[in-house]
């Protein structure tokens, strides 16, 4: 097999420099990089992700228990948002128990709830007020949300490294021009360094 007369005059030519082929495979392994590596970073960060809140909601649903409950009073507290942007406040609300009980406790109702109505509440194992239990769409949130930034932190070191080799290799290059020079202009001004 024969090598083209040009391919051979670029690979032997006296102005490539070490630095250059160091920069041009740097390109070739950024390139590979970003488009193979940042996409499998993101992917296995989110698959991690997605089993840590799945493995979440699955513990707060076991720990935590509905409750349908009457407001029967409002608070005057500041309103806090809670997760999905929602705004709620704490209120006293009465329920009744299975066995037939009535409890009264202070709970997180939506901020637009009146007196009278009737909304779910979440309460821990401890009887606590507490959020809803994560839900599909919460986790799948967590899940894009973790797979993005990761994909995006590997684009950002990717880039990073490859300006800092060019950088370097921008400084090699310029002293290999300078070595080079301090040769060549002596022959070439016909002084004597």
């Amino acid at each position: 097999m024969r090598i083209p007369k040009g391919y051979r005059r670029r690979r032997r030519s006296p102005l490539r420099r070490r630095s250059d082929v160091v920069e041009a495979w740097t390109v070739l392994v950024v390139a590979v990089l970003l488009l193979v590596g940042a996409p499998l970073a993101g992917v296995a960060a989110a698959r991690w992700a997605h089993g840590e809140a799945r493995s979440l909601a699955v513990e707060q649903r076991a720990e935590r228990h509905r409750v349908r409950a009457e407001v029967v009073g409002r608070n005057d507290s500041l309103p806090s948002v809670q997760a999905g942007g929602h705004r709620a406040y704490r209120a006293p609300v009465r329920w009744t128990e299975p066995d037939g009980a009535t409890r009264t406790a202070t709970a997180r109702v939506p901020a637009d709830t009146r007196q009278g109505e009737t909304v779910d509440i979440w309460f821990d194992d401890r009887g606590r007020s507490a959020a809803p239990p994560l839900d599909g769409a919460a986790v799948w949130q967590h899940t894009l949300t973790v797979g993005t930034c990761a994909a995006g932190a590997t684009v950002f070191v990717v880039l990073f490294g490859h300006f800092l080799v060019r950088r370097v290799a921008l400084r090699r290059r310029m002293a290999e021009w300078d070595r080079a020079w301090a040769r060549t202009e002596p022959e070439w001004t016909r002084r004597n360094a």
